[in-house]
């Protein structure tokens, strides 16, 4: 994987080169020290024991997102960056978090630009075949639930999970360059469309302006980018077997596609109904604009895409509230997307109905439901675990953040969008107009560990940091 990083910055030194910018030796050097790396790490483990279990398993997925990134800053540490923004960036790239520490984007070299877009495009997929292939087996946040048939962890892991790897991959990199085309088709220049296509299906939110997609509101590209926000949220799996199997069924009968389209539609309705009825003069030309805005602004942010079509935290206070909660939400499971899940959001609901209903008649039995199974006391419980570990891990981010002298909305909005993988917060500081790069070092390196945490769901990094993991 390190020697594949490596070979990922061909095209960004190229890229610099055909534009005769100086920095071109940046990405060429940091080329060959990335694949020097990655192949004396395959020398020295030839030979090895190269059975997989349960205990290398967790450390290779925890491994595989700590040292990624560290490899991914080189070309920024070249440029002049520091180690913690360098990192800050790598990590917001691979985890698809989209927060960023960079201004002046409109004029930066587009080798870096690509760097930053390729870093999201490769997490992405990376992230993908983790939900799919990984923490099914790891029987991590009730992940279990999508557990494929016949993966065996003993032995056949590493070879079961290129398989998938290979399979999903293909498929998004299928729909990434449909996206690409739909891109150019809105108006975007092929390098806009190009970035813009792979930071959109990893909903990761790197763009190539500082603006974001402000920059593109007179052109047809944000209906584009809202599409395929959208198909990023969904599970994949299932996408893979409707694209290239024609199988069409598993995606009607999942009920988180249906969940995910509702709550988006809901939440970008309840803001249009607030500026029609409550604010004067309304900030939209008209309500068809307002819901555009809206809905564009709701799945990216409940996806973790990022991407800003305009400062909806001057949209007034109770549209804040909503933007807050979208960032908790997320998309599908299996998807790129973040958050808690659409799956385990209706699985906690029902348990909490069921609880009441034992509550007020205790021999009754009420089973939890998911899909039209019973759901399993262990799954329940794994579910009820990452919630709580999720909001206790957002309280200690949101605490941490504020102790190193940032105001409370900048603290509570920065914990929520690194814990969940979202890229900007709320107010003027790291709000979707702002930055990261005035925080304290302190405080980008918390953010940077929540997103480490949210991307592997918690209890993957939990584990590894437990005496009894390492006492075997």
């Amino acid at each position: 994987m390190t020697i594949l990083l490596g070979a990922a910055m061909i095209p960004c030194a190229l890229m610099d080169l055909a534009d005769r910018r100086p920095e071109a030796h940046v990405f060429a050097v940091s080329s060959f020290g990335s694949m020097f790396i990655g192949t004396c790490l395959w020398v020295l483990a030839r030979g090895g024991d190269q059975r997989t279990g349960q205990r290398e398993a967790f450390l290779l997925t925890v491994l595989v997102w700590v040292f990624l990134p560290a490899v991914a800053s080189i070309p920024f540490l070249a440029s002049g960056m520091s180690i913690t923004d360098a990192f800050f960036e790598c990590i917001s790239g691979l985890t698809t978090t989209g927060a960023t520490v960079l201004t002046g984007l409109d004029d930066m070299p587009r080798g870096l630009l690509l760097w930053r877009a390729i870093l999201q495009w490769f997490g992405g997929i990376g992230i993908i075949v983790t939900a799919i292939a990984i923490l099914p087996q790891l029987r991590v946040g009730g992940m279990q639930l999508f557990e494929l048939e016949s993966t065996d962890i003993s032995g056949k892991f590493l070879p079961r999970i290129t398989d998938i790897a290979a399979y999903l991959g293909f498929t998004y990199l299928l729909i990434s360059m449909v996206c690409a085309l739909a891109y150019s088709l809105s108006g975007m220049n092929w390098f806009d469309a190009i970035a813009h296509s792979m930071t959109t299906m990893s909903a990761g939110g790197f763009s190539t302006h500082d603006m974001s997609f402000g920059y593109f509101n007179d052109t047809p590209a944000p209906y584009v980018a809202t599409f395929f926000m959208f198909v990023a949220g969904l599970p994949q799996s299932l996408l893979a077997m409707m694209l290239l199997q024609g199988r069409i069924m598993p995606m009607i009968r999942d009920p988180q596609p249906r969940v995910y389209l509702a709550i988006a539609l809901i939440l970008s309705v309840i803001v249009v109904t607030y500026h029609e009825l409550v604010v004067d003069p309304s900030m939209f030309d008209s309500a068809l604009h307002a819901f555009k805005d809206a809905l564009f602004n709701i799945i990216s942010v409940m996806t973790g895409t990022g991407y800003a079509s305009a400062p909806y935290d001057t949209w007034g206070e109770p549209v804040l509230t909503i933007f807050l909660l979208a960032t908790f939400l997320g998309g599908c499971a299996g998807s790129a997307a973040c958050g808690l899940k659409m799956f385990r959001l209706e699985i906690t609901t029902k348990a909490i109905i069921a609880y009441s209903h034992r509550m007020t008649m205790p021999h009754r039995r009420a089973p939890v439901r998911y899909g039209g199974k019973v759901v399993d006391e262990e799954t329940l419980q794994s579910v009820m675990v990452f919630v709580f570990l999720y909001l206790v891990t957002f309280l200690v981010a949101a605490a941490l953040l504020a102790l190193c002298g940032l105001d409370a909305m900048t603290a509570i909005s920065g914990a929520a969008t690194s814990v969940s993988n979202v890229g900007p917060g709320l107010g003027p500081i790291i709000g979707p107009s702002g930055t990261f790069q005035t925080l304290p070092d302190a405080a980008k390196w918390i953010c940077a560990i929540a997103m480490l945490l949210g991307r592997l769901e918690f209890i993957s990094v939990f584990v590894v940091l437990t005496r009894r993991f390492w006492a075997g």
